[in-house]
């Protein structure tokens, strides 16, 4: 069997190493590659027979879970496995509670990372083996709403609402998505509203109950119309 694996990783060495311990499990695997959440996005509407993704929690526009929250709303069939250096107990059963399938450390060797691969492929659930069985996963009921409201944007919602918890004016993500700052305008008030935020203050204070590390998220300058 050919599988399609989307590859989201900002390191492209690491790319390359989880390419290659992949590859060396699966005899007939086609990649694609994104750096970004913007391009991760661009792969999951381009190639919808996607068998599994590797999501990195730290690349840009990911913001903690807030990524793999929309993803799976967006992709609710697609599997995911979480890549993460950051593979302490509380970060691995977070990821498993918003939606991954699997979370495999950034400091596994090539034989755990296809084993892993090969597992979620298979239908198995795959944590670090320092936790034992994984099967306790659970997060704040809080954070579970929030992630529930993120799966309900679209994918330039989405787009719209990580460059804000970046810290960007309407004119910048304007700029960035070449868009009219009218359209940024439309996208943020469909967002304040899926979130059930009053303003953009309020927004990333909510994408902050899923940030791994609070200090990446900015709070944003609030705009008059």
């Amino acid at each position: 069997m050919n599988y399609e694996l989307l590859v989201a990783d900002d390191h492209p060495l690491y790319r390359a190493a989880l390419k290659g311990a992949v590859a060396a499990a699966l005899p007939e695997v086609t990649f694609h590659e994104a750096d970004h959440v913007g391009g991760l996005l661009q792969l999951i509407e381009t190639h919808g027979g996607a068998d599994l993704l590797l999501l990195d929690l730290n690349m840009p526009g990911a913001h903690g879970f807030s990524a793999l929250a929309h993803l799976r709303g967006l992709r609710p069939d697609l599997p995911v496995i979480v890549i993460s250096a950051m593979d302490d107990a509380h970060t691995v059963r977070q990821a498993m509670a918003f939606g991954a399938q699997g979370f495999v450390s950034k400091s596994a060797s090539a034989e755990a990372i296809g084993a892993g691969v090969r597992a979620v492929l298979n239908g198995e659930i795959v944590t670090p083996p320092h936790l034992g069985n994984g099967s306790e996963h659970s997060a704040d009921p809080g954070a579970l709403e929030v992630a529930s409201r993120l799966a309900e944007l679209t994918p330039q919602q989405f787009r719209v609402f990580s460059m804000l918890c970046s810290g960007k004016l309407n004119k910048q993500i304007a700029y960035d998505l070449e868009i009219s700052e009218a359209t940024v305008k439309a996208h943020m008030t469909s967002v304040l509203r899926k979130l059930g935020a009053t303003n953009r203050t309020q927004a990333v204070l909510l994408a902050g109950r899923l940030a791994v590390d609070p200090n990446e998220i900015k709070t944003p300058v609030e705009e008059l119309d």
